[in-house]
């Protein structure tokens, strides 16, 4: 019986098969942290955010998906101002933000220490696009503590973003909360 592959396409073929599993396989989650029950008051619910609950697994990440043109992500709501379900001041300058600017937060993969702080990105969802600057890290390495409001770790393809965002993108305020959107550097 004639084969129908040579020995060098099987080996092209296997090789560019270990290829694209492995590169879908690069970000897995790096471990796992058991959630605290908050104390009373202690985890802000603004804009729907999740309180970690006593002894459920989290997963955590020290990377994201990989970047591309546009890259697939899934986007947040979440409030910078001092008070708001964001926490503390923003990681890359120390500082609150209103809620009617264009402002992120970032996976921790996709800030990557800190090298998009206070740079823009192009954000398309709704059939609309906006632009806004990276003001945070949306920590998926750790969470469930007073440092991160008893919520749990971010998953590791978020872009958690201020109202404004959501209003520029057209979204309806009874939307709010999740949208499956796309991301590149401005």
């Amino acid at each position: 019986m004639k084969s129908f592959f040579s020995k060098g396409s099987v080996l092209v073929i296997l090789l560019l098969t270990i290829f694209l599993v492995s590169d879908a396989q690069q970000c897995r989650p790096s471990g796992r942290i058991r959630g605290k029950k908050p104390p009373p008051g202690q985890c802000n619910q603004e804009d729907d955010s999740d309180c970690c609950k006593a002894g459920k697994m989290y997963p955590t990440y020290t990377c994201s998906p990989s970047m591309s043109g546009n890259t697939q992500a899934y986007l947040t709501l979440n409030s910078f101002e001092e008070g708001g379900d964001g926490g503390g001041p923003s990681e890359c300058d120390g500082q609150y933000h209103d809620d009617n600017t264009p402002v992120v937060a970032l996976s921790t993969g996709w800030y990557n220490s800190g090298s998009r702080c206070l740079k823009n990105i192009r954000i398309n969802g709704n059939g609309q696009s906006v632009v806004a600057m990276v003001v945070d890290e949306c920590d998926s390495t750790e969470g469930c503590d007073a440092d991160h409001d008893y919520q749990p770790p971010c998953p590791n393809n978020i872009v958690d973003a201020s109202k404004a965002v959501w209003k520029a993108l057209g979204v309806s305020k009874d939307n709010w909360g999740g949208l499956d959107i796309t991301w590149s550097d401005a």
